[in-house]
């Protein structure tokens, strides 16, 4: 928390205080009975958290980068799912932010900073996965509009966001393939569709659709910028902040598991004392928290970096590390709990469903490894 001024360290404080309070005893029902959590979304709005990276004059609440990791990690601590439903939003924003015309910036992010308007970002599709250039939907200019189609899966939060940022083909033919790519700003309309929900094995709440485009027909001023043709660069940005919020919600349920191993660690006894004083499991905890503080430090690192406009390998890092910790932590956790730890009556299980999304998502560990050591010779090249 060095990184934060004294007022976003008050900002981390809050939210920790709401997620005690008001998150985590409502987390278990809304989890598994698979619930949209509106009334918790809604208390996110008035908190301003939907805002944090949308500065004046379009906002009043955004704040810095470790900032909005802290608090992102808090959100996930409670539920991974909160941390989620807005991770896309901020995405959005920031591609607006950087890339947007000023009518543009105008138009949505005033609405984005209080959540009237919810955002989401529509990149993979079926086949396509990590390969980001291998793109089949197509945006086409007749006349002054674009003709949509195609499809998209795995799309967070489609159901309850009005604004989709959609990476799409707009010249089929471009080569290379990547200066083809653009990323259109897409409201809901005639021939877009939310076609279905996708059965998950955690992130519970929050919806995974598929989406599909069958001759949607929008403006061409929904063009992101003024050019075609960047959006596969104005993307790669754009995922920088995605994988420092990824990375962030690893952190909050590792910090979840840790604390509830930690908890029932000294309650639980057996041979005469807590459990956690056999070598065992003392070593498990040991182990949980150096790693689980190793991958703060990275994380806060990646966000001064981001901050700093040079962080591409560096949030491969801090994301590639975190989701691998919290996916051991949850583990080791319900090691802890022995029984408990599988029972549906602890909060343990769903750490150990939530924690895998944080590998796969925002770019496969295996993918980002290749950034991370292309960006290391690239760094360090050997002369000669």
């Amino acid at each position: 928390m060095d990184d934060l001024t004294s007022d976003e360290t008050a900002i981390v404080a809050l939210v920790a205080e709401w997620v005690d309070r008001d998150v985590k005893p409502v987390v278990r029902e809304l989890e598994h009975s698979n619930t949209y959590p509106e009334r918790l979304i809604e208390q996110m709005e008035a908190m301003g958290i939907y805002g944090l990276a949308i500065p004046e004059p379009w906002g009043e609440a955004a704040v810095s980068t470790p900032c909005y990791a802290a608090v992102t990690a808090e959100l996930a601590r409670g539920w991974m799912s909160l941390a989620g439903a807005m991770g896309g939003h901020t995405v959005v924003a920031k591609l607006i932010l950087d890339h947007g015309t000023r009518e543009q910036q105008d138009r949505y992010l005033p609405r984005m900073a209080t959540g009237e308007l919810r955002a989401t970002m529509a990149l993979t599709e079926s086949g396509g996965g990590s390969d980001l250039q291998n793109l089949r939907t197509t945006a086409l200019p007749v006349g002054d509009e674009y003709v949509v189609n195609g499809s998209k899966t795995w799309i967070s939060n489609p159901r309850h966001s009005d604004l989709v940022a959609l990476l799409c083909r707009t010249d089929p033919a471009a080569v290379p393939a990547h200066r083809g790519i653009s990323i259109l700003l897409v409201e809901k309309g005639p021939g877009f569709h939310v076609s279905r929900d996708l059965p998950k094995l955690g992130y519970k709440g929050v919806e995974a659709c598929e989406l599909s485009f069958d001759d949607f027909r929008i403006p061409k001023s929904s063009l992101l910028g003024e050019l075609e043709g960047y959006g596969f660069a104005q993307m790669m940005r754009g995922l920088e902040i995605g994988r420092i919020q990824v990375a962030a919600r690893a952190l909050g349920v590792g910090q979840a598991a840790l604390d509830d191993a930690l908890r029932y660690a000294q309650q639980r006894q057996s041979f005469g004392k807590p459990i956690w004083q056999h070598q065992s499991i003392g070593n498990y905890l040991a182990d949980m928290a150096t790693s689980l503080t190793a991958a703060r430090q990275l994380v806060m690192h990646a966000a001064r970096c981001y901050e700093a406009g040079r962080a591409d390998m560096e949030t491969g890092m801090a994301k590639l590390f975190a989701s691998e910790t919290a996916m051991t932590i949850a583990l080791d956790a319900m090691r802890i709990h022995g029984g408990y730890g599988y029972s549906t009556e602890f909060d343990i299980e769903r750490y150990f469903r939530d924690a895998p999304l944080m590998i796969v998502g925002e770019g496969t560990n295996e993918i980002l490894r290749g950034v991370i050591a292309r960006q290391l010779v690239q760094r360090h090249p050997v002369a000669g």
